[in-house]
């Protein structure tokens, strides 16, 4: 009798941080997912700061039966945490587990509306789109992967109707690569903009989000972060697709 292969369990890693709010948002987003995606285990591990921890999860994961496993970085770069972080957590999982590590979120056209949707909320209006610059603000990386992405990202942005897109740094990024929400939007400003917004490209509040709206400060909109938004959630389930093929091809073999 054919018996149709058991989905690989999504298990979505996210940073983690102090502030409660992060891990609130992530949960919905988690919530999200299962509601879209209805019969899918779909499980949360923190790296840092919050539990479950990943290395948790996945014992948990190895103790109730499962042997496959999708690991999706809840990251909008390829930096440090998917590149070194991550692996080394997967690396030290039960042996009995196989887990394939899902691509980063981003870039992707539907994060792209998700940024356009909160300016929206945040009150910048169509009328005012060819008269508005906007920085792009994100947590900020040192590596030149992800520098190349928010670059490209404020470049195609660029293309649908700003005034200018300028990336911006929170943290973490040398002082070559992009500025800091301030003086990205004091930039606009001299570029001759009439109006300036603040769209922060981070999935959660924090202390980096928390940064980027005091660097808003001179500002005319400040846009809140992507958040746990339908768009963000197909992204998740987009990027845990490409990853389970293969995984379910090794069930059925």
């Amino acid at each position: 009798m054919y018996r149709k292969p058991v989905s690989p369990v999504l298990v979505v890693i996210a940073h983690g941080s102090r502030d409660p709010r992060h891990a609130a948002t992530v949960h919905a987003l988690v919530r999200r997912v299962r509601s879209s995606r209805p019969g899918l285990r779909v499980e949360t591990g923190f790296l840092d700061f919050n539990i479950p921890s990943v290395h948790g999860v996945l014992e948990s994961l190895a103790t109730d039966g499962v042997r496959d496993v999708v690991a999706l970085p809840l990251l909008l770069t390829r930096a440090f945490h998917a590149k070194a972080d991550i692996p080394a957590v997967l690396r030290d999982a039960p042996s009995r587990l196989r887990i394939r590590q899902a691509e980063v979120l981003g870039p992707s056209p539907l994060l792209l509306s998700v940024l356009e949707q909160r300016l929206h909320e945040a009150g910048s209006a169509p009328a005012d789109r060819s008269s508005t610059g906007v920085v792009l603000a994100s947590a900020g990386s040192t590596d030149p992967e992800a520098i190349t992405v928010i670059a490209d990202i404020a470049r195609e942005w660029r293309r649908t109707g700003w005034c200018a897109v300028r990336p911006a740094f929170a943290s973490g990024g040398s002082p070559s690569a992009f500025p800091r929400t301030e003086d990205a939007v004091r930039e606009l400003r001299a570029l001759g903009c009439s109006r300036v917004a603040v769209a922060p490209y981070v999935l959660a509040p924090g202390f980096l989000p928390d940064r980027i709206a005091r660097g808003a400060a001179e500002a005319d909109v400040l846009a809140g972060v992507l958040g746990p938004a339908p768009e963000v959630a197909r992204v998740l389930l987009e990027r845990y697709d490409a990853a389970r093929a293969p995984a379910l091809a090794a069930v059925g073999a």
